[in-house]
């Protein structure tokens, strides 16, 4: 197994990344209708197979729509709007991710949504396993976009919620304290390198700086102290995971090294399929998406695109 320092790897996810840095076509309107559910903002688009399309960390519904374009008029996506990102209005919660995973399974079943397959980049990608976990008969594949069972664990294997709890409370509460200028720039820093374009680094800073600061410090909160690498073993329905590490070869970070984090991670979890990008950032869906919508079409057994 190669090597890769902590800050090669950390950069995996916008967990990571804020706490480097201190402390992370389109369809006709016709076809659209945006409602609320418990919190949720869901904006549904087309009528084929449901798939529940879940952004990450401070990130907007929006960074799935070229995605659910792509894969149009086979799918009926879901985007979901998680409270507290992007400008969405915030909701106080114990547990960030326990909150969410319960919405959405409580919105998928109000909705009589039969097996939706389930498409989540980083945190979101941790909330399609988490909802897998707790009903493994009522949702269908996953599709789990550069994120991880335990992204707490990635500097160290040996991690645990318990041996991190400290470290996850002064980041927590260092976020909370500081000065508007100084989290801005955390903020902005945390996504710098998570993808190509400026104008997309742009959008994301700008979506950090709309999101909830306490909903950001209680959802990295969150995901440090949930750890799935050994609960992934009750996952039943299909998993497909698509890595990125090109943001990190300048520091000496391989293709192979990189996947064998994921591979790794992911050991308690049978079948699972592991695909690495190879141009990509962070936000796989805009560095690189033909072939992360190549990936998805022929995971969810979509007809070729034309």
């Amino acid at each position: 197994m190669s090597t890769v320092r902590p800050r090669r790897i950390y950069s995996i996810a916008p967990l990571a990344a804020l706490a480097l840095t201190a402390w992370a076509t389109l369809v006709s309107p016709a076809h659209a209708a945006t409602g609320r559910f418990q919190d949720l903002q869901v904006e549904v688009i087309g009528s084929g197979r449901p798939v529940l399309m879940i952004p990450g960390l401070n990130s907007g519904a929006d960074v799935w729509r070229e995605t659910c374009a792509a894969l149009q008029p086979q799918v009926q996506c879901h985007l979901i709007q998680l409270p507290g990102f992007a400008g969405a209005p915030a909701v106080t919660s114990d547990d960030f991710l326990s909150a969410m995973r319960d919405r959405l399974l409580a919105y998928s079943a109000d909705r009589k949504l039969d097996h939706p397959a389930v498409i989540g980049h980083s945190l979101g990608g941790v909330l399609a396993l988490q909802m897998a976990i707790a009903a493994p008969q009522k949702i269908g594949p996953l599709v789990i976009v550069d994120a991880l069972p335990y992204f707490g664990a990635v500097q160290n294997p040996a991690a645990t919620p318990a041996t991190l709890k400290p470290m996850a409370e002064q980041m927590r509460s260092g976020m909370l304290v500081a000065d508007a200028t100084q989290y801005a720039a955390q903020t902005d820093a945390a996504v710098a390198n998570m993808a190509h374009a400026p104008e997309q680094v742009a959008t994301l800073k700008q979506w950090g700086r709309d999101s909830d600061r306490a909903t950001t410090a209680n959802a990295i909160y969150s995901m440090t102290m949930t750890d799935l690498r050994q609960p992934i073993a009750g996952i039943t329905a299909p998993v497909l995971v698509l890595g990125a590490w090109a943001a990190y070869q300048p520091f000496g970070a391989t293709e192979a090294s990189t996947r064998q984090v994921f591979a790794t991670q992911y050991a308690a979890l049978p079948g699972v399929r592991i695909e690495m990008s190879r141009a990509g950032y962070h936000f796989l869906m805009w560095d690189d998406p033909r072939w992360l919508q190549t990936q998805i079409r022929g995971f969810l057994d979509l007809p070729a695109a034309p």
